[in-house]
């Protein structure tokens, strides 16, 4: 006979709230869950088991045939195997119950999942009277409901046992990566750590390298700044003692020679006074010889100017208070200003004199000595390294042993009051030149302002007046207050007003300029005595007032900050009688220098800077700096 299986499909549900089958998605927790819930009921099932009374089969016969249910065992034959004896006894085997025909299948054994115990009470519950006559059945389902539960529990601790192994494997193969990880990293670190150490090793080497060359370069450097130094220190020592020595040499010439020039002074001096009082004398005779006298004035005026006076043997001072007298004041100046002109021309005189000796004795060429000279001068700017570096070279070029020094002097002055005519160079810093020099040389001062009188005689200051009796003709006044004749022409009033104003804006720069551990052998005194003998003698016309003008616009700054209210006196006194009698002349030309003078005043200029007096630091920036 065919082998016989049960339908028991539906039984696969849920059995006292478990499942007897496991879901094919469940997971590892839901496994682990739903054996420790079977475990559970196994238990309880049991304990409960044990308690209870033996099975009772009138009690469930009678539920069942009062609920009026058929209960019916159900052999399906699916599959018929001939050589399965075991099955042929199954076939045999049908149980009908209350005669009623439905079939039994496991829907009708469904136990729910409720706490009630009559529900947990089941056909499936182990009993221990199970073979009971009318048993069987029962006992066949309960077999095979536990062959089921038993199989699908070795399934189940099979699964976890796998899951378990897995679990492990993959516990253990992610320990061991991470734990290469680890060993990768540390090594990776060490690596890293290693090489950092490394580069900032190199790093440091290499800049230790650089810093070396560096420091070794700077060193290399001072000492040959250092050798240079010494070097050039030594040079300037062995040529300061040779000019020193040519110095005293010279000095004692001179001191020589002026023992003898004052011998011949004094008899110079003699005579002069016995000719002053014949011409005292003689000038009350007859105004005829008056009106000769001064037409012989005149033309000594006319060939020289201011220079007649170094070649007169009479005293400037005396023959000009003479001339006051007996021609009418011709000369407007101040008998301590003529004394100092005097002097000062009668030094170039003889300078001069001593140099055309020396060209005729000897028969070099100073030519290019003299283009050195003036080449440097011209060089001349508003920058403080500038000013230093052509001082220097000028000094170098008058103590040249090449050259008498008397010599190189007489080409400086004649070379710098050329260079000073020009509007358009620097007054202050020529003046800081010229102080930086002559306080090296110092007589080269006196030959320089000798130089500077004659080529304009407002810098004494002096002023010849115009008169009839004394000069041929206008052109001969002219001549004789420094008009220079263009192409056989008088050049014009306004080309002689700017060399003028040159002239003084160079004189009243040279007076102010003060400098640290350098004397100025005409200072600011000397300036102050010029205002004050300029405002007590001279008239006011037009040279006069572009004179002042210029004197003050240069000077005006450095004399306030010396005598205060002193220079505010001189300002009123410019203020209240000089302007006063220049606006008297109803002079049109006059107007530009009145309206400068009175705003300079008004305006109180003199508390300004004026521009230039601080030298550049470079000819890049705008930066200044007194030198």
């Amino acid at each position: 006979m065919g082998a016989v299986k049960l339908n028991i499909r539906n039984c696969s549900q849920r059995v006292d709230g478990v499942a007897a089958e496991p879901e094919p998605d469940w997971s590892f927790d839901d496994l682990v869950s739903e054996l420790n819930d079977l475990e559970t009921k196994l238990a309880n099932t049991t304990s409960s088991t044990e308690r209870s009374v033996p099975f009772e089969k009138s009690r469930t016969r009678g539920r069942e045939i009062e609920k009026g249910r058929a209960f019916v065992l159900r052999a399906d034959e699916y599959e018929m195997e001939d050589s399965e004896s075991e099955d042929d006894d199954h076939v045999d085997k049908a149980l009908v119950v209350a005669g009623s025909a439905k079939r039994f299948t496991c829907d009708e054994l469904y136990l729910s999942n409720s706490d009630d115990d009559s529900d947990i009470v089941s056909g499936f519950e182990v009993r221990p009277c199970l073979m009971d006559e009318l048993g069987e059945v029962e006992g066949a389902l309960f077999e095979l409901a536990q062959e089921h539960q038993l199989k699908v529990k070795d399934e189940i601790r099979n699964k976890i046992s796998a899951l378990e192994t897995a679990l492990v494997n993959e516990t253990q193969n992610s320990a061991s990566s991470l734990l290469r990880v680890e060993k990768y990293k540390e090594t990776r670190q060490e690596l890293d750590k290693k090489f950092d150490t490394q580069y900032q090793r190199r790093i440091a080497e290499a800049l230790d390298n650089h810093l070396t060359a560096v420091q070794r370069d700077r060193e290399l450097k001072s000492q040959i700044e250092e050798r240079k130094i010494r070097s050039d220190a030594a040079y300037e020592e062995a040529k300061r003692k040779a000019a020193f020595e040519k110095l005293q040499q010279e000095k004692a010439r001179a001191e020589a020679e002026a023992k003898v020039r004052a011998a011949e002074e004094a008899k110079r001096e003699a005579e002069r006074k016995a000719a002053m009082e014949a011409r005292k004398q003689a000038a009350m005779e007859a105004e005829k010889k008056a009106a000769k006298e001064a037409n012989e004035t005149s033309k000594r005026v006319t060939s020289g100017g201011t220079q007649q006076a170094a070649g007169d043997s009479t005293d400037t001072s005396n023959l000009s208070n003479a001339e006051n007298k007996e021609y009418g004041n011709l000369y407007r100046a101040a008998p301590s200003a003529l004394n100092l002109e005097q002097g000062r021309l009668q030094k170039l005189k003889e300078l001069c004199e001593r140099n055309q000796m020396i060209r005729s004795s000897s028969n070099k060429d100073y030519t290019r000595h003299e283009g050195n000279i003036s080449r440097n001068i011209r060089q001349i700017r508003g920058v403080r390294d500038n000013v230093r570096s052509k001082a220097s070279e000028l000094i170098k070029l008058l103590n040249d042993p090449q050259c008498p020094q008397s010599v190189s002097i007489e080409i400086f002055a004649k070379k710098v009051v050329s260079y000073c005519e020009n509007p358009g160079n620097a007054p202050f810093a020529s003046a800081y030149v010229i102080v930086l020099i002559t306080s090296q040389i110092p007589h080269a001062m006196d030959i320089l302002l000798a130089e500077l009188h004659m080529a304009c005689l407002y810098t004494v200051p002096k002023h010849l007046l115009y008169k009839k009796s004394a000069f041929q003709s206008k052109e001969a006044y002219f001549r004789s207050i420094g008009y220079r004749e263009v192409d056989g022409k008088l050049e014009s009033t306004e080309d002689y007003l700017k060399r003028l104003e040159s002239y003084m804006k160079v004189y009243g720069a040279l007076v102010q300029t003060e400098t640290t551990n350098v004397q100025n052998f005409h200072g600011l005194p000397e300036g102050w005595a010029w205002l004050a003998r300029f405002l007590n003698t001279l008239p006011a016309n037009h040279y006069t007032a572009v004179s002042l003008n210029a004197f003050l616009q240069m000077a005006g700054f450095a004399l306030f900050k010396r005598y205060k209210s002193q220079f505010l006196k001189m300002l009123n006194v410019v203020s209240e009688n000089f302007l006063v009698d220049l606006k008297s002349r109803n002079v049109p030309e006059l107007t530009k220098t009145i309206t400068e003078i009175q705003t300079y005043i008004e305006d109180k200029k003199f508390l300004q800077e004026p521009e230039g007096k601080s030298l550049q630091s470079n000819l890049l920036s705008n930066v200044y700096v007194n030198y």
